[in-house]
Order: structure tokens, then sequence, then C-alpha cells
């Protein structure tokens, strides 16, 4: 039976409700008068239950999409104002011993180059990454318990956080790495990672079984309540995501929304952030064998729909996207993005040759950090290095309660501000660092408290004096 609040996959992403709620969706895609009902609940800015949600997804009225889009890019602005936070991917090792036939990791596929970055060169890559300007990463690794074992995942943030270089520093790591036992999340709860990241794929438990048909994440239970280990060890900032492609995107958009209620049903936090990747060409992935691909205008609703379904949580979409992608995505609802990405082991300090590719997927916006940075700043988007709530304890349901309560911005505002100020003093061209000193006036003007601002304009004065990390 459906149960939001049980810990086992099959109650809590129950198929049977999945299908009902479809169902329900699909009968109702032209009722007008629910889907007025349902807006105007949405304009509460409390939420949608995934039943709802899949209503406004489907629904076919021209007039009322408009709404739908109206109302996604309000809710965006009045939870999260104009800042768009940044960050790297950085991957550790390619050694994965599943059989997952969406990724190149896949342990069958004898072409990729197979690599597994020592410590040292951790220390090369995050000096690489720092000298481009990111103060938050997401590390990422196969599954492998002989070459990527725990020991090395620990070891590896360990390094990361340790290295000083000139000005910079990472501070925060967020980890997507395989579904593990309490007692690793502990480990990793204890190495002070900012978000666990772990992305479902699919829903479905019986595509799931399909598209995974060997390695210990072929079990469709312990990778679903993954989260649930992790919320018990200690770590209350996790990020949920699914692959785009693998399924339909229907059941795939209810059922990570009947994730995120289990979460706040059992745990009272729901997810730090959800991300959306589509299915991309990789190494030995052709994108065209999967035949539940979704068009832009799909995948722009359904960013929306997520947006106003769950206004709390941070949304994210990578380099998978285009430019242009990623432009239209940011107003409806994306909070976070990364920029300067590279999905191959060891790819910033010394980039591979063609017949060395060891990355992941293939990325579609491939601008440098800086060209991003000055790129959101001409459509008037605040870039955000801020790690303050992390670095000052606000997480979990700390953070929550502030961001439900639309007080998030009295920290991360000013917190944006400070960190973009350090990026345009000790990485920006000359072009960024004058299109930013001209936002960043702009910026303090919307500081209404007056002690506030003048904290604010002292910071930024020791920031150009050399010092860094201040906070609110």
């Amino acid at each position: 039976m459906y149960s939001a609040k049980s810990t086992k996959a099959e109650e809590f992403i129950n198929n049977e409700e999945v299908l009902k709620s479809i169902e329900y969706a699909n009968l109702n895609c032209n009722n007008l008068k629910l889907i007025d009902e349902i807006i105007e609940k949405a304009k509460e800015q409390k939420g949608l239950s995934h039943r709802e949600a899949a209503v406004l997804l489907v629904c076919n009225d021209k007039e009322k999409n408009e709404e739908i889009f109206k109302l996604a890019k309000k809710i965006k602005e009045d939870y999260y104002g104009n800042r768009i936070v940044l960050f790297a991917p950085l991957y550790l090792s390619n050694y994965c011993v599943n059989g997952c036939v969406y990724c190149p990791y896949h342990a069958k596929n004898k072409h990729i180059p197979r690599k597994k970055m020592s410590q040292e060169e951790i220390r090369n890559e995050v000096t690489a990454l720092q000298d481009m300007g990111h103060k938050r990463l997401a590390i990422e690794s196969g599954e492998d318990p002989v070459n990527n074992p725990i020991e090395y995942i620990l070891e590896s943030i360990n390094t990361i956080y340790s290295i000083k270089h000139k000005n910079g520093a990472i501070r925060r790591v967020n980890v997507n790495i395989a579904a593990t036992t309490v007692e690793n999340y502990k480990k990793l709860h204890d190495a002070k990672i900012g978000t666990y990241i772990l992305f479902q794929e699919t829903y479905n438990k019986e595509s799931y079984e399909r598209l995974h048909p060997t390695g210990p994440k072929h079990n469709y239970a312990y990778h679903t309540e993954a989260m649930d280990r992790a919320m018990q060890s200690g770590i209350d900032d996790v990020g949920l995501g699914v692959l785009f492609g693998l399924e339909n995107y229907l059941y795939e958009f209810i059922s990570i929304l009947m994730h995120a209620e289990h979460l706040e049903a059992v745990y009272g936090v729901g997810p730090h952030t959800i991300s959306v990747p589509r299915i991309r060409k990789a190494n030995d992935i052709d994108p065209n064998t999967f035949s539940n691909a979704i068009d832009d205008e799909t995948f722009k609703k359904i960013v929306a729909v997520l947006r106003i379904a769950v206004p709390y949580t941070g949304m994210i979409v990578s380099t998978r996207e285009s430019k242009e992608c990623r432009k239209e995505v940011l107003e409806l609802g994306i909070s976070q993005i990364s920029g300067g990405s590279k999905t191959s082991v060891g790819g910033y300090y010394k980039p591979e040759e063609k017949d060395e590719d060891s990355s992941q997927f293939e990325v579609n916006d491939n601008r440098t950090l800086d060209e991003v940075v000055n790129w959101l700043m001409e459509l008037n988007y605040l870039p955000s290095f801020c790690t303050a709530c992390y670095g000052s304890g606000r997480t979990g349901d700390r953070f929550m309660s502030i961001c439900k309560s639309q007080q998030i911005h009295n920290f991360c505002h000013p917190n944006a501000i400070m960190t973009l100020k350090e990026y345009l003093v000790d990485y920006a061209s000359d072009t960024t660092k004058q299109t930013g000193e001209k936002l960043i006036l702009r910026e303090l003007e919307k500081i209404e408290d007056i002690s506030r601002k003048q904290a604010v304009l002292n910071y930024l004065d020791k920031i150009i004096k050399g010092e860094r990390d201040f906070k609110f």
C-alpha cells in the first residue's frame, strides 16, 4: 500500500499510486475548473501534492500554461531572487562494477580509459578549479569497492578541503556516490560534506532493474532507500534527481515529488536540491536508443511545475543542457548551475586528448566559468559562490525553516554580493569585472536595512584589501 511515511521503497514510491496519479492527471488535463483551483492553491507558495502537480504538467490549455509559467517565475523570484549558485563537478574515478546501460562507465565497456586520481592529482585538479574561481564542488565516482572504497572518498574529501591556493579554497564539497550503508553515511557526515546527492535514474522498478542488469546498483530498494539511510546517519541535506529519457517523464515527475513528500513526512525536511538531467551522448551510449526522450518544451514545463510544487527546493541544471536551454529554465525555477565543467577524470588540470576521453557524458555548454559568470550578469542574475549556510550550520530543517518563510534573502543576497566581489577581485577578466562592479552597485540598492547594507560595504572594502570568506 502507498504510504509517504513508510521507509520501504515500494510503499513511498508505490507503483499503483503513480499509475493512478497519471490516470488522474490525464483525465483532468482539460478540466479548467480543477486547474484553476490548483493554480490558486499554488499561489499560496506552500507547494502542491504530486497529483495536483501532475495535472498542471499535462494541462493542454494555452492560457493556463502561460499562467503556470508566470507563477513559476514569481515563485522563483520570491524565494531565490536573482541569485544563481555556481559549482563544478569533480570526477575522482570512473572505475565501476555496475552494468548500467545508459552510462559509459558500465563494467562491460572496454573502450573507455579507466582512471582513478591519486591524491596528488586531486590536488592539481582542485588547484585548477580554485584558479577558475570555484568554491563549491560536487565529487563523483563510479561504484567499485576495490578501486573506490569509502576510505578513498573520505581521503579525497580531506585533500580537497585542505588545499588553500592563493585566495582559493573549496568551502563546500557535495558528494554524489553510490548508495551505501548508514555507517558509511556517518563517515561522510563526519567528513563535513555538504549535500549528499544520488540520482534515482528511474523510479519505475521494472525499468530500473532492466536498466541496471548487473552489479550492486541492481537492487532497487537499497538504492531508493539510500536517502533514508543518509538522513538516519545525520546528513540532513540530500539531493534527488532522475535521468529524463529512460522512462515516461510523467511517471518520473510524479515519483520524484512522492520521494520529496516522503522525506518531508518522515524527517520533516524535503530535498535540499532536485536535479533534472536529460540523457546525453557518451563514449558508447547513443541516446537515440532510448525511446522516452523529452523535447525542450516539455523539459521547461517540468522545471516550471517542479518549482511550483516544491518552492523551497533548490533546482540544478548542468552543462548537459545548451546555453540557450539553460537561459530559458533559469527564469522558470533553476537556482544552481555548473560552469566550466569537465565530466572526465582529471580534466581540469590537464585536458584530455580525444582518444583518452573518460567523460561520463557529452557537454553541451563548453564555456569557461568566467564566460558563464559574465553571461549571467548580462541577464541580470547575481552569480553566487556562497557557502555561508553550510559554514554557519544552517542546514536541514534550520535552512528549510528560513527558506520556507522567505527570509533566506536576508542571508543569501548579501552573501552572494560578497562572494561575487571575491570572484571579481581574484579571478575575473576585465570585461567581467566591469560588468560585475556595476551589478554590485545595483544589488546594494536592494538592501533596505541600513545597518546590514553598511556591514556589506565594510566587508567589500576588506575583500579589496585581501580578506576572504565573510558571511551573514
